[in-house]
């Protein structure tokens, strides 16, 4: 496991743990109650140091290496689950994940950006980053939950459209407006949960939902810091007072109205405990769920259309 330098502190303390634990197994040593002090003494670093984190910092935490992708929830809250591949026109885009399964038996269509872990698989994910093949393929697939009623469960995690001169020759800014046209008038319920980094225009390609959730620790932004550090300062040196600035954290965009709700992580982070994030996440979509199928077809379409009609401010001079 990768250790970010604020978590060094919590990091170090583990250590001992685990040392303490292996000479207690080798040696027959009770050490019970070094370890359990060693424990408390943790939990308390780790409330210190995760309720006083930046902004900078939560954007390293959504970032984290470590921290679980699209398939790494698919695995766990998914039963059934089958992969589609392709747009149909061009390519499969492997940057976004999706297809059909059920969640707690009820059928339904699975969206995600996925990244890589080791560096062939990175490759292969383009980062994470999609081209418009693959947002041609979560087209297809919002189409299909919508040709036979089926809830679509949206995962966003990229750090943006891929910016190449292949994407934009492909039509980049054409895959994601038509998503937008169309997710926007989508007749079945539609849950939008950034699980790490929501870059831009290629998070927002699958974002747009009835209900918008966030991960403590997930980001969400026009804009990486680094890149709003280096139009406004010339450099990303300034990329932390960009953090500050963006609002890009979850109780940020809850405040102002971009998110509905915001999703608790385990102490420490997503990345500490897979399975916990993912049971936090699967009763989270299922009470949101539970609610939204309760709405008409016409009712969701009106339900999104007005959400995103009332975000932001503007006045007339």
């Amino acid at each position: 496991m990768q250790v970010l330098d604020f978590e060094e502190p919590i990091f170090t303390l583990e250590q001992k743990v685990e040392e303490l634990t292996a000479l207690s197994n080798k040696d027959s040593i009770d050490v019970s109650e070094e370890i359990r002090k060693l424990k408390k003494k943790i939990r308390k670093k780790q409330r210190d140091i995760f309720s006083k984190m930046t902004s900078w910092e939560r954007t390293l935490m959504a970032r984290h290496p470590d921290r679980p992708y699209t398939k790494d929830y698919i695995d766990r809250i998914i039963t059934d689950f089958m992969e589609m591949h392709g747009d149909r026109a061009f390519s499969d885009g492997p940057s976004i994940v999706g297809g059909i399964g059920k969640l707690e038996g009820r059928s339904v269509v699975v969206i995600g950006h996925q990244k890589g872990r080791d560096t062939k698989e990175k490759l292969y994910r383009n980062f994470g980053m999609s081209l418009p093949e693959g947002f041609r393929k979560a087209l297809r697939l919002m189409k299909f939950a919508a040709k036979f009623k089926k809830p679509i469960i949206a995962f966003m995690d990229t750090p943006g459209a891929f910016p190449g001169i292949e994407a934009e020759q492909r039509g980049q800014a054409e895959a994601i407006a038509e998503n937008l046209k169309v997710m926007s008038l989508l007749p079945v319920p539609m849950i939008s949960i950034v699980i790490g980094e929501g870059g831009s225009g290629g998070a927002l390609a699958i974002g747009m939902g009835n209900r918008v959730l966030m991960m403590e620790n997930a980001v969400y932004s026009v804009i990486s810091p680094e890149g709003c550090a280096a139009i406004l300062w010339g450099s990303n040196d300034k990329m932390r007072e960009a953090a500050d600035a963006l609002s890009i954290t979850a109780p940020h965009l809850k405040q102002h109205g971009f998110i509905d709700e915001i999703v608790k992580e385990p102490l420490g982070g997503a990345h500490k405990d897979y399975d916990h994030s993912a049971s936090i996440v699967r009763r989270t979509l299922r009470r949101q769920l539970n609610d939204l199928s309760a709405m008409s077809s016409e009712e969701l379409i009106n339900q999104r259309l007005e959400k995103y009609r009332s975000m932001g401010e503007f006045s007339e001079t």
